[in-house]
């Protein structure tokens, strides 16, 4: 049996990084073994001091194949850790540092930048989910972001279509949860208005397997177009997708990743479907993790 590829992921404490890498480590290990260490990124400031002296305080791990890191907190840390003990960095995003810095990038295609040798480019951003069979009809999902440069939040706008949505769909079963994002007077009128029709659970109730146990289960989600992790994520398990409604701050790159996808036919607005149009499960399947895992497999790791 081969060794395993040993991978070091590098976390910064935040949970939708640190979703990203865990997608990636485990595509990975369904193609070949592994063996994972997480390792803290450090602060700046040591990380630079690490990756002058070239010395990286980590003991007891076998060098690592691969550094695979999200989060522009991480870079510097890859980069000490590489100088320190070699293998190849994997940035799960377009890095703040130069690309060229780094052995591959993973750039969702909605940041615009020009493709390379180290350069991958990734439908949005990649997850831990996979392709669900156990979806129903019967169950709905509902994930609200909050305050983002990138969209004009309206709480009570928001909370108006969420109250039409469940009311419109008497016999499904809901659930619905908040990010750290999302204001508070808009949870509270949600919270006020629906705790009797919904499950309601905010992120520091919720443990840490809330939401993907609900995304698999669900058959239709609906998310506010600013929370792009969890919008790949329903697409990801294969979910009906719908769009809640909120107008850009200006055409940027989230912007255009969002309206892409429904140039695609991958997700349907608020509006399309009050007016008549339904939901359905995305097109094409999508699974983000698993391309890029087949990438690094087939040119890094051929003989394991």
């Amino acid at each position: 049996m081969s060794a395993p590829c040993v991978i070091w992921r590098v976390t910064d404490g935040k949970r939708g990084h640190e979703r990203q890498t865990q997608g990636l480590v485990q595509a990975l290990g369904r193609l070949m073994p592994v063996a994972v260490r997480d390792v803290p990124a450090l602060s700046e400031a040591r990380a630079l001091r690490s990756l002058m002296t070239g010395r990286f305080p980590v003991s007891g791990a076998s060098s690592p194949a691969i550094i695979v890191g999200a989060g522009h907190g991480t870079h510097l840390t890859m980069l000490a850790a590489q100088r320190a003990h070699g293998g190849r960095t994997v940035v799960l995003m377009n890095p703040g540092l130069p690309r060229r810095y780094f052995d591959l990038c993973l750039v969702p295609q909605h940041d615009g930048v020009a493709e390379a040798p180290n350069v991958l480019m990734t439908v949005g951003a990649l997850n831990a989910m996979d392709l669900s069979t156990e979806q129903s009809g019967k169950t709905g999902l509902i994930l609200l972001g909050g305050l983002s440069p990138h969209y004009r939040w309206r709480g009570r706008v928001i909370a108006a279509q969420v109250r039409d949505i469940v009311g419109r769909c008497p016999d499904v079963v809901w659930s619905l949860t908040t990010s750290a994002r999302t204001p508070r007077a808009t949870a509270e009128l949600l919270h006020e208005t629906l705790a009797h029709d919904i499950e309601f659970v905010t992120p520091d109730d919720a443990p840490l397997d809330w939401l993907p146990s609900r995304l698999r289960r669900a058959g239709q989600v609906w998310v506010t177009p600013d929370s792009v992790s969890m919008l790949y994520e329903a697409l990801t398990v294969g979910a009906a997708v719908g769009l809640l409604d909120l107008d850009p701050v200006r055409t940027g790159r989230v912007a255009r990743g969002v309206e892409e996808l429904h140039r695609q036919g991958m997700v349907v607005q608020y509006t399309e479907w009050r007016a008549g149009r339904p939901l359905h499960r995305p097109p094409a399947q999508l699974n983000e993790a698993a391309r890029c895992a087949h990438w690094i497999r087939e040119r890094w790791f051929p003989d394991l």
